[in-house]
């Protein structure tokens, strides 16, 4: 079965958050974790990725906390997921060559197919469109 994780979608329920609040506010992975029921540690962490990935800023201090740093309406979903979990792909060898039966393999071409279209999707579907609430 195809689904995000909870990493990633905890992440975009933070972005969504901070989204609402506007670029000037800071929001604290405290308030998101609390207001939204979500495992402090793993949210910390998420954002931590997100913050070397600057698509958030990270403010330290007493009042800091976290706000947007580049405009998710440039952000495609394929580079999101892959800065959340990674490599793309259906099987492992969608993006690491290191099979045995690599030469051989009779289903190797229509996974990749898949793949590719699958990624395609995701690359005509912006951050924003995932975050912003109608």
């Amino acid at each position: 079965m195809l689904k995000i994780t909870r990493k990633v979608e905890y992440a975009l329920i933070a972005l969504s958050q901070m989204q609402l609040k506007g670029n000037k506010s800071l929001t604290s992975v405290k308030e998101i974790s609390q207001q939204n029921g979500i495992p402090y540690e793993l949210l910390a962490k998420t954002m931590q990725l997100l913050a070397r990935a600057e698509i958030v800023e990270a403010v330290k201090g007493p009042h800091g906390g976290y706000r947007l740093k580049k405009d998710p309406s440039i952000i495609k979903m394929t580079t999101f997921f892959e800065i959340i979990e990674g490599p793309m792909g259906f099987m492992d060898c969608s993006f690491d060559t290191d099979c045995d039966q690599i030469q051989s393999c009779a289903i190797r071409t229509p996974i990749q197919r898949i793949n590719d279209s699958i990624r395609n999707m995701f690359n005509n579907i912006s951050l924003q469109d995932i975050t912003m609430l109608s």
